[in-house]
């Protein structure tokens, strides 16, 4: 079984995270949604975040969305040539799910049952992330691959965590092998694709057998442990999933659970944002009016004693002189 990635006490992280647009034409009207501002919640506090935008908006506001992520909107009226976006982030990052026992939590049936609809039933917030979404569409064959983990009578922690083995060990980490919308179908049968892709196909497979699972936009630490190896997916935005395990104490019984790595989240990786899928949680998504872009993106993640101090160079140098 694999252990939590939690061994090590809590621990203070500096995030940066840089978003670059240089467009082919001017572009005169632009309206902008981020989430760039880290999950607070009681293992993990914001101590500090700035968000830079660069040229300055006309309009900002923030808000929260109603899966309680932290929002930020913004408008530019006036003709840019290039977007500059740096959210910067002092995050502390405690152990979620230290003592973490797979076999107490409850048999993978019963926690399906009661979430199956009754008009008589009392409202279970965790209910609303049974169903499909934009981009996870319920399969069988999802069902199907799922159900080789979720035997009969199964602790729905121990099946979940075999199933990310599964998918860790039959699918290939290819960034050049996928793109945001790749139909999730496409990459489960190829059985190849990203962090983005690794975490949707685990989502549908829990869907699809009825249990509960949401989709967690993150960071991975830059730099690993001394002795630990480096992990795939650091140095840019990552993505895992959890799902709700009734007899789990921690977290509200959200265990998350990371297949493009095959482990259980710790004091590593930093929550961004939740979600169904994808598309709830975009780090960074616009209408322009204009012509075609550029995209760069550069993520850093290490500890407070070993963040750089000074910002990081413009990704577009000519496009900032």
């Amino acid at each position: 079984m694999t252990l939590p990635d939690s061994s090590d006490a809590s621990q203070t992280l500096g995030v940066s995270h840089v978003t670059a647009y240089r467009y082919e034409a001017p572009v005169e009207l632009a309206h902008h949604l981020c989430y760039l501002r880290p999950l607070h919640d009681a293992w993990q506090q914001v101590d500090d975040y700035t968000l830079a935008i660069t040229p300055a908006p006309a309009d900002y506001a923030e808000s929260l969305d109603v899966f309680g992520n932290r929002r930020a909107t913004f408008a530019l009226y006036a003709p840019h040539e290039a977007l500059t976006v740096r959210a910067t982030s002092q995050v502390t990052v405690r152990p979620r799910f230290d003592g973490l026992d797979p076999a107490a939590t409850a048999p993978w049936e019963a926690a399906a049952e009661r979430l199956r609809y009754d008009a008589g039933a009392d409202y279970a917030p965790e209910g609303e992330f049974v169903f499909p979404s934009p981009y996870v569409p319920l399969h069988g064959e999802l069902r199907d691959y799922a159900l080789v983990s979720f035997t009969p009578g199964r602790p729905i922690a121990l099946a979940a965590i075999d199933l990310m083995h599964r998918i860790h060990h039959d699918f290939t980490y290819d960034p050049a092998h996928t793109q945001v919308s790749t139909p999730i179908l496409d990459a489960f049968r190829q059985r190849a694709g990203v962090c983005q892709d690794f975490a949707h196909v685990m989502i549908g497979c829990l869907r699809a057998i009825g249990l509960p699972a949401r989709y967690i936009s993150g960071y991975l630490m830059s730099q690993p442990p001394p002795g630990r190896p480096r992990l795939i997916g650091a140095d840019a935005s990552h993505a895992w999933v959890s799902v709700h395990c009734p007899g789990l104490a921690a977290n509200g019984g959200w265990l998350d659970l990371d297949p493009t790595n095959d482990l259980v989240p710790g004091v590593s990786h930093v929550v961004l944002a939740q979600g169904r899928d994808y598309g709830d949680v975009t780090p960074l998504r616009g209408v322009i009016r204009g012509g075609g872009h550029e995209l760069r993106v550069q993520v850093t993640v290490a500890p407070l004693a070993e963040f750089p101090t000074e910002p990081a160079p413009p990704l577009f140098p000519e496009a900032d002189a």
